[in-house]
């Protein structure tokens, strides 16, 4: 806590009052702010666990049906089977603002031809067919998953800047601003003290000089 360095004057202590008044209230908006960012990080947290907890257990069953598969029908049948996906989709990137922040939001627009399966029922056996529908739901997941964690990223950098600047007002800005203001009304006081002090003296000497 240090005192800045300012005219001891009235202006200067009407505006420094205004300076804190201001910075009070701007402290008390940017904890709000942080404390609701905070809020909401949390839960993007928590989906981004149950995400990645469905991810793990879901794609190695995934992986396991597709060698599977390759075991059965033989690893040339399944590779000529999926070398022409028939589905299809696109991705579009959007924003969405939360406290403030623009974080991205990607939603997955389908093809015209919605057929998972490229290939005959009859020619693979029905291993393949659990393995592309269920890597299909995966793929969803994941893209679901790459924007929480985009978001928990952009959501943790502000909730770490924001507290930057309430600790910058808290503990350096509103204390420097409170000792000048104490410092200021303490030296014109002073001074006023010292004015009353003079004009006593002076009515002193003339009611001396009078007698």
């Amino acid at each position: 806590m240090k005192r800045i360095n300012v005219n001891p004057t009235r202006m200067e202590l009407r505006r420094l009052k205004n300076r804190l008044k201001t910075a009070i209230r701007g402290h008390k908006l940017l904890k709000d702010k942080t404390d609701e960012t905070v809020r909401r990080f949390m839960i993007y947290i928590k989906e981004n666990h149950r995400l990645r907890s469905e991810l793990e257990n879901e794609l190695p069953q995934s992986l396991k049906s597709f060698l599977l598969a390759s075991a059965v029908n033989g690893r040339s049948v399944v590779e000529e089977a999926v070398a022409i996906p028939s589905y299809s989709i696109t991705l579009k990137s959007v924003t969405q603002n939360i406290m403030s922040i623009n974080v991205p939001q990607i939603e997955i627009v389908k093809g015209t031809n919605t057929d998972l399966y490229p290939y005959s029922f009859a020619s693979v056996s029905a291993e393949l067919d659990f393995s592309i529908i269920s890597l299909s739901g995966i793929l969803n997941k994941l893209i679901k998953l790459a924007e929480i964690e985009k978001t928990c990223n952009m959501l943790a950098d502000e909730i770490e800047k924001s507290r930057r600047r309430v600790n910058a007002l808290e503990y350096v800005m509103i204390p420097d601003l409170t000792e000048t203001i104490k410092y200021i009304t303490m030296k014109l006081d002073e001074n006023e003290r010292a004015n009353t002090i003079r004009l006593m003296k002076v009515k002193s000497i003339i009611n001396d000089k009078s007698i």
